[in-house]
């Protein structure tokens, strides 16, 4: 593991307390690579004084001594042997990671000043492995804050994608207690599903709200937390980062999702206008990103059109592309909020009004549309080639959202649907 900057310095600081207090010529910090047993060690100087002692090549081995050795030693006249040069290990609970190497060639190093460097010896040893603790748990609570990170990522994910099939089922349960006499036996059973619809719907609006999901972000700021790819749809069907593409029809997911969406628009009273020729060119996509692109895409259109107003799906293609229009007679999205809507949790206006939601949606379908290297764009007011025109002229407002999928170059349509 790196050795962080603050234990350099402390490093720097014992050296300088070696070369003006005690009058050291040359003082040497090396550090193992890693921690060791043996007696061997491959290490790294990382301060020395003067600087230019510091360039041990790394790929010197270096007996790391049991006990403070000398090299090389002189005779006093009291005949006494002193070192002139001290090497100290750096170890701790019998865990060599080290050397402090000090020489001073004026006079040799008396009992109380070897004293000395032993106690900075012992200090360095504390804190190289206060330093290395401290950076174990550093990292060990980064990863841990990255599966959080990723854990909510995940929920959130799966809790939006729950909220476009309930919605429907509950569409549904309103139009059969309506279409059904007070006589029909079935009619109970059709209100018992409606019921039990609201009452998931509330425990999803519950569950939206125990989420912190600004923590959630600020979880996420550091990229390099996220170290592998979050699951964006069910089941791990699919990842941000692999999708498996194949040839597609357009029409066989659009046909399914309109048949929602009209139920949809008659129950809200809005007016659902579609212009989808059949067949379209296949397009090189995922079927199950694909359809949570387009669900979530008429899905917001129905959620933000007033009544009266008008939702307008067109498909058509042009040169190597398909393009399916989403477009709305909605409130329109104001011109500060279209360059970051399509990041997660970002709601803009939207956020301010009356109507729930998470800011997942847009965000998930353009990491999926990227992933099937297409695009998705929008623009408010609707753009007029997203306008299917029966004697009247788009209006100045609305948004319309369009996807740009990538032809396939298989001519036959594939088995079976898409």
């Amino acid at each position: 593991m790196p050795t962080s900057s603050e234990f350099i310095e402390l490093c720097r600081s014992q050296i300088a307390l070696l070369t003006q207090a005690l009058g050291a010529s040359l003082s040497v910090i090396y550090l193992t690579e890693e921690l060791v047993e043996s007696s061997q060690a491959r290490l790294m100087p990382i301060a020395a004084y003067p600087e230019a002692a510091g360039t041990l090549e790394r790929s010197n081995r270096l007996a790391l001594p049991a006990a403070v050795e000398s090299y090389p030693e002189v005779t006093t006249s009291s005949g006494l042997t002193q070192p002139k040069q001290l090497v100290l290990p750096l170890i701790h609970e019998e865990l060599v990671f080290g050397l402090l190497v000090t020489e001073r060639e004026d006079r040799p190093w008396t009992t109380w000043e070897r004293s000395q460097v032993e106690r900075i010896a012992n200090t360095l040893s504390l804190a190289c492995v206060m330093d290395q603790r401290a950076q174990w748990l550093d990292q060990a609570q980064r990863q841990h804050r990255s599966r959080q990170s990723q854990q909510h990522d995940v929920l959130d994910n799966l809790l939006h994608q729950l909220k476009s099939p309930l919605t429907a089922l509950r569409t549904f349960g309103k139009l059969l207690v309506k279409r059904m006499q007070a006589t029909d036996a079935n009619r109970e059973i059709a209100g018992s599903i409606l019921r039990e619809s609201d009452r998931l719907q509330e425990l999803l609006q519950q569950f939206d709200e125990a989420i912190d999901l600004d923590s959630v972000d600020v979880l996420a700021e550091d990229a390099s937390l996220v170290s592998r790819p979050i699951p964006l749809l069910p089941a791990g069907v699919l990842t941000t980062s692999s999708l498996e593409l194949m040839p597609c029809l357009v029409n066989e997911i659009l046909l399914q999702l309109l048949e929602t969406a009209g139920a949809i628009a008659q129950e809200k009273g809005l007016a659902l206008r579609t212009e989808v020729p059949n067949p379209l060119p296949l397009v090189s996509a995922n079927p199950g990103a694909l359809r949570e692109v387009l669900s979530n895409l008429i899905d917001n259109a129905l959620k933000y059109t007033p009544l009266g107003g008008e939702v307008h799906i067109r498909a058509n293609h042009r040169d190597d592309y398909v393009n399916v229009w989403v477009s709305d007679t909605g409130y329109g999205i104001p011109p500060q909020d279209l360059e970051r809507l399509f990041e997660r949790h970002y709601r803009g206006v939207q956020a301010d009004g009356d109507i729930p939601g998470t800011g997942l949606g847009l965000a998930i379908a353009r990491r999926l549309i990227e992933q099937m290297h297409g695009s998705i764009q929008v623009f408010s007011p609707l753009k007029s080639e997203g306008w299917i025109a029966q004697d009247d002229h788009p209006p100045q407002r609305g948004t319309s959202f369009v996807v740009k999928l990538l032809k396939n170059e298989v001519e036959e349509p594939p088995a079976g649907k898409g």
